[in-house]
């Protein structure tokens, strides 16, 4: 009965184990890329780490499996055999793609509330803030006083006589 329950118990701590032990597809979609040049790796590497798959809303090309990531990369691969720019690669992917793809878009006309609304934000707030801490209406420490008629009213209303 002993060697039952041993048995059992490693058969339960070493079942989630037996998923490594087949090939997983995950590991088997490591593409290898071939280049003329090995500085060309680099840059390929780089520009797949910066920029976005446009189906994986926030997976970059190089985490991505998905078909369209797979063809981007294959136009990356291409594009630097044929010796172009990183810039002249991205903006053949934004013209393509939008500047979605872009984790760090560029200034301009489209992505101008992009970047201007945070300061925006902030500045609100401080406007706010500044409002209410200066603002003219404070309360005088020495008001504590009535006037004769409001100590008359406050008698009655507590039901206390003047005798």
């Amino acid at each position: 009965m002993y060697l039952l329950n041993v048995l059992l118990a490693m058969a339960i701590f070493l079942m989630p184990l037996a998923q490594f032990a087949e090939p997983s597809k995950v590991w088997a979609s490591t593409e290898v890329v071939q280049f003329s040049d090995p500085s060309l790796r680099e840059r390929y590497y780089q520009l797949v780490q910066e920029l976005r798959c446009p189906k994986c809303q926030n997976q970059n090309l190089a985490d991505s499996n998905a078909p369209i990531s797979k063809d981007m990369k294959a136009q990356i691969h291409s594009m630097l055999e044929a010796q172009n720019t990183d810039d002249q690669i991205k903006q053949h992917l934004v013209s393509r793609y939008s500047e979605f793809i872009l984790y760090r878009p560029e200034v301009n006309t489209n992505t101008g509330f992009l970047w201007l609304a945070p300061l925006c934000f902030v500045l609100f707030g401080a406007v706010i803030i500044w409002r209410y801490a200066f603002s003219g209406r404070r309360v005088k420490a020495d008001t504590t006083e009535l006037t004769d008629k409001q100590q008359q009213q406050l008698s009655e209303l507590l039901g206390e006589d003047d005798q």
